[in-house]
């Protein structure tokens, strides 16, 4: 599984890592925050927290442009170096006026302008690293594994968020509405070691950082298209950027609605196997696990395969024991549900890796255009199984007022909605990163990696309307409402296989 793959790849992956680590423990509060902090209604708070995430990844056109010319190695330098603001700022306690709003939307606009020069750049490196015709073949599952490391930052991330706001709170006597920056301040320390490793392992990537060439290094070779073929490839790509759209506008729904959700509709205790779910490092436990058991399989010595197997027997023999020993109740705050998804990223990835791999061998692989129809699909069924678990809900009007009257449901609801989305989301994310990679023209591979931001910009702008839906109207019907989206999309990218298709050959 992570054989045969560059060596810079682990090095960008680990630096991505940590700056997603603290972008996600910001984010894993943030909505909450607004409403705590500046007492904003859901449908303005929400307003904000997609416009945030819009500009995140619209920001990164400007950043992709900009490296064409610079080079991308430049760009990261610097976005890193803003966002470290951003963060700085956001992590000062000034209160809930309006000082404080524009300090807050300032500290916002540099995380997002430095994401922008950071993110997409360093997905382009990721992807020139598979141009070498000895790892042309691995693209597809380098994505993945970079995609893995991601989120095992995001992993940590809603406990970090959680856990740091308690001991603010608990510890050092701060409000509930300030100690949410200590979440924010989390984001700093991230940053630092993030661009340590940048440093650290340049030498494995530098010959992708872009640029002009320094004297002693080779040049990268480029593929040459004619005019009709970048056409074609560019046309290829904006008809896949249409689609993202649409996962992005529901997939986001994770840190809005379905926290919504999580606050208001959810169970605030878990009790008995189920609340080993909420400590993270159960779920470690499960992930060393399933990578254990992956080992055995693969491994090419019988050392390695010993070792493997030792290392499974004592991760379920350490579960088991924990189970057979769990008592009382624990509670539950509704940012840790967003732990559920890196959880399953980072846990399923050695599953989709095999799956895929396997299909390749026999030459059935689908193609990456195919896979984020597959991934569109998918994600329909995981706002289907949230519709479902809404039938008799009251709406979040009456649920507010509802008193002692309101009617809340199980944690496995969501816990199984989030399994679902991630196996959408491992369809369509890193294959889709994968196939902008290979697929844009050469002298527009930043343009377009841009391009891929934007849509996910426009997405995330109308993750929005579940946050104005989320009110009066029946929690069926918002749902439906991403279910319809999602199917639709789907049938929009069967229509254009071949087109699709044809662009990748």
């Amino acid at each position: 599984m992570f054989k045969g793959h560059p060596k810079g790849l682990y090095a960008l992956a680990l630096a991505n890592t940590g700056e997603r680590f603290g972008y996600y423990t910001m984010l894993a509060v943030f909505a909450l925050f607004l409403r705590a902090n500046f007492g904003l209604d859901a449908g303005v708070a929400g307003f904000i927290y997609s416009t945030f995430l819009g500009l995140v990844y619209l920001m990164p056109l400007a950043g992709g442009m900009l490296a064409d010319k610079f080079g991308f190695g430049k760009m990261v330098t610097i976005g890193i170096t803003i966002m470290f603001a951003g963060y700085l700022l956001l992590s000062l306690p000034l209160g809930g006026d309006t000082f404080a709003m524009l300090a807050m939307l300032a500290a916002l606009l540099f995380i997002s302008l430095g994401t922008g020069l950071f993110k997409g750049n360093l997905q382009v490196m990721v992807g020139d690293l598979y141009n070498d015709p000895k790892y042309a073949a691995k693209r597809d599952s380098g994505f993945s594994l970079f995609y893995m490391a991601i989120n095992i930052g995001a992993l940590f991330a809603p406990t970090a968020a959680v856990k740091i706001k308690e001991w603010a709170e608990l510890s050092l006597g701060y409000s509930s509405n300030d100690a949410y920056h200590f979440s924010f301040a989390v984001a700093c320390a991230s940053l630092i070691l993030s661009i340590a490793i940048y440093y650290i392992f340049r030498p494995t990537f530098r010959h992708v950082e872009g640029g002009k060439t320094k004297k002693g290094e080779a040049a990268v070779a480029t593929e040459q298209l004619t005019p009709e073929e970048t056409k074609q490839r560019i046309v290829a790509l904006c008809l896949v950027f249409a689609v993202v759209i649409f996962f992005w506008m529901a997939f986001h729904q994770n840190g809005l609605t379905l926290t919504y959700f999580a606050d208001e509709f959810t169970a605030k205790s878990s009790e008995g196997i189920q609340s080993m779910l909420f400590n993270v490092w159960n779920l470690v436990l499960v992930i060393i696990g399933v990578y254990a058991a992956f080992s055995v399989s693969q491994s090419e010595s019988k050392s390695g395969k010993y070792a493997s197997l030792a290392v499974l027997v004592a991760v379920v023999a350490v579960l088991v024991y924990k189970a057979l020993n769990v008592s009382g109740s624990i509670s539950i705050s509704a940012p840790i549900f967003q732990q559920f998804n890196p959880f399953y990223v980072v846990a399923l990835t050695p599953v989709s890796l095999a799956i895929f791999g396997g299909l390749a061998k026999r030459g059935k692989e689908p193609s990456a255009p195919r896979k984020i129809a597959y991934g569109m699909l998918v994600a329909a069924v995981g706002f289907a199984v949230m519709a479902f678990a809404s039938i008799g809900l009251l709406t979040p009007d009456a649920q507010a007022a509802a008193g002692d009257a309101a009617i809340f449901v199980n944690p496995n609801w969501l816990i199984s909605t989030y399994l679902v989305l991630t196996f959408a989301e491992l369809l369509l994310s890193p294959m889709g990163i994968s196939f902008v990679s290979k697929v844009a023209p050469p002298k527009y591979k930043g343009l377009m990696m841009g391009g891929w931001f934007v849509a996910t910009a426009i997405g995330n702008w109308l993750v929005s309307v579940g946050g104005f839906l989320w009110g009066g109207i029946s929690l069926t019907v918002v749902w439906s409402v991403f279910i319809v989206l999602c199917l639709l999309s789907a049938l929009f990218m069967f229509v254009m296989m071949k087109r699709l298709e044809s662009a990748t050959k």
